[in-house]
């Protein structure tokens, strides 16, 4: 935290992305991974949201969910890749106070909203599983609708005030942001004055609301397993431990990286800014790609259609030639 005294304060115009410090010379090689899974995370989401609108028999409560991360996934990875990509490639690092502070709102909703999405399928998971017989009854397409309303609604209204709080700093001449996108963090800490506020309401973000969002979703889950593990046929466990393994294994990719990036930034001042910031772009990439995989690969319903598609398409192919 810089102190006020001694500085001249000025309303920052532009910031100049610097990708990840230290590692300048090797920005063009990590550039092709992370634009090939970039183009990956369009292609897989975008089938997935096709699948899932135009097949008539995935229009359940699930899949609707499933469709909500697709576009929060969606969101977060075209607002952070573009830009990163260009400041990899051709060194375009320069961005303006205002579209930085845009690019850092989307990031941070999609975050948020990615966490309260999980939790709704996590009582989604419980209802199908504790109370099947009241499914539909209880998930209708209005409550569906209403519970992605107040994701959208929950998540703007926790993020807005960061833009106030964004606005309400006195900077330095000092536009340089060691980060491939904007970050609240980084940003903040190129401040002059006092940023106590600042981070506390980032970290109590973190923990009041993405740790809550946890919290419930891991005694969603303990609730579930006591009931499935009363259940008297072992093929009816297991059949109900199956429709949670995707949702699990997207929960792990989205949880674990997040709370070791907080905890990282915290307290992990042994550790390098540069891997840091690796693993930040990493996780901007990563779980949107593999999300739409996970459910495509665990999800009968879907690989049937993707499966049926490809015979088509092969079939097609051959009685042309």
């Amino acid at each position: 935290m810089m102190p006020a005294g001694n500085h001249t304060f000025f309303a920052p115009v532009t910031y100049i992305l610097t990708g990840i410090p230290g590692m300048e010379e090797s920005h063009v090689w990590i550039s092709i991974p992370f634009c090939l899974m970039y183009f990956v995370t369009l292609f897989g989401n975008s089938l997935l949201l096709f699948i899932i609108l135009t097949e008539q028999s995935l229009h359940q409560p699930m899949y609707l969910f499933v469709s909500m991360l697709a576009v929060a996934d969606l969101l977060l990875s075209t607002t952070t890749v573009p830009k990163m990509l260009a400041v990899f490639w051709f060194g375009a690092g320069e961005i303006s106070f205002a579209a930085c502070l845009t690019q850092m709102f989307f990031i941070h909703v999609s975050f948020l909203a990615e966490s309260a999405i999980l939790l709704a399928m996590a009582f989604d998971r419980y209802v199908a599983i504790c109370d099947p017989l009241r499914y539909t009854i209880i998930l209708t397409k209005s409550v569906i609708g209403k519970m992605g309303l107040a994701v959208v609604t929950r998540s703007f209204c926790v993020i807005f005030p960061i833009i106030f709080l964004m606005k309400q700093l006195k900077f330095c001449r000092k536009n340089l942001l060691p980060h491939s996108y904007c970050d609240y963090m980084a940003i903040t800490h190129l401040a002059c004055d006092d940023i106590t506020v600042s981070v506390w309401y980032g970290i109590a973000v973190a923990i009041l609301v993405i740790g809550l969002d946890a919290v419930l979703i891991a005694l969603s889950y303990g609730l579930l397993l006591r009931a499935v593990f009363q259940l008297p046929s072992k093929d009816a466990r297991l059949k109900a431990l199956r429709t949670c393994s995707s949702h699990l294994c997207v929960i792990l990719m989205f949880y674990t990286p997040a709370f070791f990036l907080i905890f990282a930034h915290r307290f992990g001042h042994v550790i390098p800014d540069f891997i840091l910031i690796l693993l930040a772009n990493f996780y901007v990439l990563i779980p949107p790609m593999l999300n739409p995989i996970v459910y495509r690969v665990t999800r009968k319903e879907i690989l049937k259609w993707v499966i049926n598609v490809f015979y088509r398409w092969c079939r097609g192919s051959s009685l042309r030639s």
